[in-house]
């Protein structure tokens, strides 16, 4: 174990999450177990990222598309960890970025289903996502994911596929401080503003059921789910998996590098105006104009968002809601996914009025 409390810190919090996601498990061990350092974290992931690139580069030469996607969506996530909080170095940070980004574009067409790229408009520029429909379905309703602080499009495919598979399209997309949008757009709290932008652009196409929109998010996406749907009335169910009700209130207990990440993503010089800035994520007041159906998930051993954060949410909406405290969960209860993901698509299903299966 390193003795850098950065890299201690992440390993910590951090192995259930890589691994319910995609991670190798003997990966993990062995990356992890060389890095002594922090500034070593971004291209230690990377050299191993490399290896699983260059796997489905020789696949795809060779005309084994299937595989060439496994290997490379498996390559995106570990560009993706890499980059994941390291906001100490900022260009090689946005080096291991750009190759997640890379590496599951190239992997989307020979996925099942495979995805395609989207840009939705927003502000002066625009929201990058992925929409994946599910194979013989037509007119399928629609899940748009949103991700937390520190995770982006290219980490969640473990999430998406009990939707997929259950016949509902999913969109991921990088919302301001996620993804590709954290250079252009601040992180801001009133999450509605760039989900609007998403449903407007969703209800074009004619390619999903946009009478039946829901919206899952993570983390501190599953603050900005529940905050959007507050608002966001063409929304017809929300899935919010350990948001913060009140995010200034959990602020001196996260870790030092969750609040780091949170200062750049905000593009604020100081941690006293982040910590400011964290006061503009709260769902006071807000969560009592909830009318949708809503399931809400937290670990109990979260300790990062206490569960009573999920408790209060169900209490304080005005529409119906189902809470599922995972005992033994740690944060997004990543140490016990089965609980959860298998359950959350079950219950999406029953909301949009669609025969179980």
């Amino acid at each position: 174990m390193s003795s850098d409390p950065r890299v201690e810190s992440a390993v910590s919090h951090w192995a259930p999450r890589f691994v319910s996601n995609g991670v190798l498990l003997a990966d993990f061990n062995e990356v992890t177990d060389g890095i002594a350092r922090w500034e070593d974290w971004c291209s230690a992931w990377c050299a191993r990222a490399a290896s699983h690139e260059a796997l489905g580069k020789e696949a795809l030469s060779e005309g084994h598309k299937l595989s060439a996607g496994e290997h490379l969506t498996r390559a995106g996530v570990y560009y993706h960890f890499a980059k994941f909080v390291f906001v100490d170095d900022i260009d090689q940070m946005r080096a291991a970025h750009t190759k997640a980004i890379e590496c599951r574009q190239l992997a989307l067409p020979h996925l099942r289903p495979p995805g395609e790229r989207v840009e939705v408009p927003y502000g002066s520029g625009h929201l990058a996502g992925i929409l994946r429909k599910p194979a013989g379905v037509s007119n399928p309703p629609v899940l748009i994911m949103v991700p937390g602080l520190d995770s982006a499009k290219e980490e969640l495919e473990a999430y998406e596929l009990p939707f997929l598979a259950r016949g509902i399209a999913t969109l991921m997309i990088d919302g301001p401080g996620q993804g590709e949008a954290e250079y252009d757009f601040p992180i801001r709290g009133d999450y509605e503003v760039p989900v609007k932008a998403v449903v407007d652009w969703l209800v074009q196409r004619t390619d999903v059921d946009t009478q039946r929109i829901g919206l899952w998010g993570v983390s501190l996406g599953g603050y900005y789910a529940p905050r959007a749907v507050a608002f966001e009335k063409r929304i017809k169910a929300c899935i919010a998996l350990a948001g913060p009700f009140d995010w200034a209130s959990n602020w001196d207990a996260l870790p030092l590098l969750t609040r780091e990440a949170f200062r750049v993503r905000s593009h604020l010089k100081t941690q006293a105006e982040a910590k400011q800035h964290a006061s503009t994520l709260s769902m006071v007041g807000i969560a009592k104009q909830i009318e949708c159906p809503i399931f809400i998930v937290s670990g109990k051993q979260d300790r990062l968002v206490p569960w009573q954060d999920a408790q209060r949410l169900a209490d304080e909406v005005s529409g119906p809601s189902e809470l599922l405290v995972v005992e033994d969960g740690n944060h997004i209860a990543n140490n016990r996914p089965y609980r959860y993901r298998a359950k959350s698509a079950d219950w999406l299903m029953a909301q949009f009025g669609m025969p179980q299966v």
